[in-house]
């Protein structure tokens, strides 16, 4: 079938966007969505039951994708997993490539000069810089890491464990806790590393320019047989960003970064008014009378 998108809330003006076609055949298309604050809602903490049911009627048509920067086989995070059920996992920004039965399609490891150079910033400049893994917080400046747990969910429970262990570790990528001004010190040191702040502004995924959702999509794209015109992709954070645009479609929420909204080529709902339904609706990606 044909698409045709002319709505308003589109990044471009309607009168500069013009008609936007993209041809969508059965069968034949990836979706990609992110875990948190696009599917998973932390301020219930909970996936929106508009979201999962638009997930089972997406699922008759379409390969689902989860895309995020977590490694969605940790503890923490299977449950997630399990409720969506994805057919592939784009895994700690596209530096693991996961397809049915949990074969990796991809995988790269942090350059561990790299890692040496980043755990010692950290420590010297006092930047909370890190991983958790295996039930282990391995953290520079821990109190930073306790007092944004703090102010994100009122409490801290960690484990915390010499960062300096991650060297002998095979870390993919880190995450950076604190404001914006630190992440902007990170950007200006390493220029081999991106630094795309979430949502919230208190915190940013450590990322090498290497690796991206973006290039894990392209990867799936190619192991499916799919052409990129037939993908879709969902998110709201600024580690988003590259597969937002590399979509055929990118799709914003509406709690989603100002700079993500920015390249998207539509801005939906917040995700806790059925931001993934009301897309997908206005998107025609399924009839709107299919029921929530």
């Amino acid at each position: 079938m044909f698409l045709v998108l002319k709505s308003p809330i589109f990044k471009k003006n309607v009168k500069e966007f013009g008609t936007f076609m993209v041809k969508f055949h059965k069968k034949k298309r990836i979706i990609s969505f992110d875990l948190d604050m696009t599917l998973l809602d932390h301020r219930t903490w909970e996936i929106p039951a508009s979201a999962m049911e638009a997930i089972r009627r997406l699922r008759e048509d379409s390969v689902i994708v989860v895309a995020s920067g977590r490694n969605m086989n940790e503890p923490y995070s299977v449950a997630y997993r399990d409720m969506v059920k994805p057919d592939a996992i784009i895994h700690l920004n596209g530096t693991r490539v996961e397809v049915e039965g949990g074969k990796i399609i991809f995988e790269h490891l942090m350059d561990k000069e790299r890692l040496r150079r980043l755990l010692a910033f950290g420590e010297e400049q006092k930047l909370a810089l890190g991983i958790s893994v295996d039930g282990g917080d391995y953290y520079t400046c821990p109190e930073d890491v306790v007092y944004y747990d703090k102010v994100r969910w009122g409490s801290s429970e960690r484990n915390f464990k010499d960062p300096w262990l991650l060297m002998d570790m095979p870390v993919k990528t880190l995450t950076y806790v604190g404001g914006p001004e630190g992440a902007e010190r990170l950007e200006r040191q390493f220029a081999e590393f991106k630094f795309p702040m979430f949502a919230g502004l208190m915190g940013a995924d450590v990322v090498e320019r290497e690796a991206s959702k973006a290039n894990g999509l392209m990867r799936l794209c190619e192991y499916y047989g799919i052409a990129p015109e037939q993908t879709v992709a969902f998110g709201d954070s600024m580690n988003d960003i590259e597969i937002i645009r590399e979509a055929a479609i990118g799709v914003a929420m509406g709690n989603a970064h100002p700079g993500l909204k920015a390249a998207a080529d539509y801005v939906t709902a917040d995700i806790g008014d059925d931001g993934v339904w009301k897309a997908c609706v206005a998107l025609g990606l399924f009839e709107e009378g299919d029921g929530k």
